[in-house]
C-alpha cells in the first residue's frame, strides 16, 4: 500500500472517516483517562494497568496513521451501470452445485468483509466477475476444486 491508490465506495470512505474521527476524539479521551487512572497507582515498572493502555495507545495510534494514509490515497468509485460487473456492483449469484442464492457486494480490497458479504475485486472470485454480464457463468478455482457461478443480476 506503499504508493498505490485505495479504491474505496463511497460507503467504504464514510465508514473509515467515522472511525477516524471517533478514535481521534472519543478513544483517545477514554485512553487518556485510563492511563491517568494507571499513572496514579505508582510504580509504572509493574503496572500493568499502564502497560495495557500504552499497548492499546499505540496500536490506536497506529490504526490512525494507517487511516489516515489510505484517506490522503483514496480514489472513491461510484457505480451506476448495471450491465457489467465492476467495482462497487452487487451481484447476484448461483452457485450452481449447491443451488444456493449468494448476493456480494464488488469493493477495493480495503473495505473487503467476507462476513459483511463484501469482496476485493483482487480476490479470485472478484476477478472472475470483473467485467461479465448477467446470465454469464464464472469458474473459480478454490481448495475445494472448480466452484461455478451463474450470474443472476447485476445492482448498482
Amino acid at each position: 500500500m506503499a504508493n498505490e491508490e485505495v479504491i474505496l465506495t463511497a460507503e467504504g470512505l464514510a465508514k473509515l472517516e467515522q472511525e477516524l474521527e471517533e478514535l481521534k476524539t472519543v478513544k483517545r479521551a477514554e485512553l487518556a483517562q485510563r492511563l491517568k487512572v494507571a499513572i496514579s497507582y505508582g510504580d509504572l515498572k509493574e503496572n500493568s494497568e499502564y502497560h495495557s493502555a500504552k499497548d492499546d495507545q499505540a496500536f490506536m495510534e497506529t490504526r490512525i496513521q494507517t487511516i489516515e494514509r489510505m484517506l490522503k490515497k483514496a480514489r472513491v468509485v461510484s457505480n451506476s451501470d448495471t450491465s457489467k460487473v465492476q467495482i462497487g456492483s452487487v451481484v447476484v449469484l448461483n452457485d450452481i452445485e449447491m443451488a444456493e442464492k449468494i448476493e456480494y457486494r464488488l469493493v477495493g480490497p480495503a473495505e473487503a468483509d467476507v462476513f459483511d458479504n463484501k469482496i476485493s475485486y483482487e480476490s479470485p472470485l472478484g476477478v472472475a466477475l470483473i467485467g461479465k454480464s448477467v446470465g454469464d457463468t464464472i469458474s473459480v478455482s478454490a481448495p475445494v476444486g472448480v466452484i461455478k457461478y451463474e450470474l443472476l443480476e447485476i445492482k448498482a
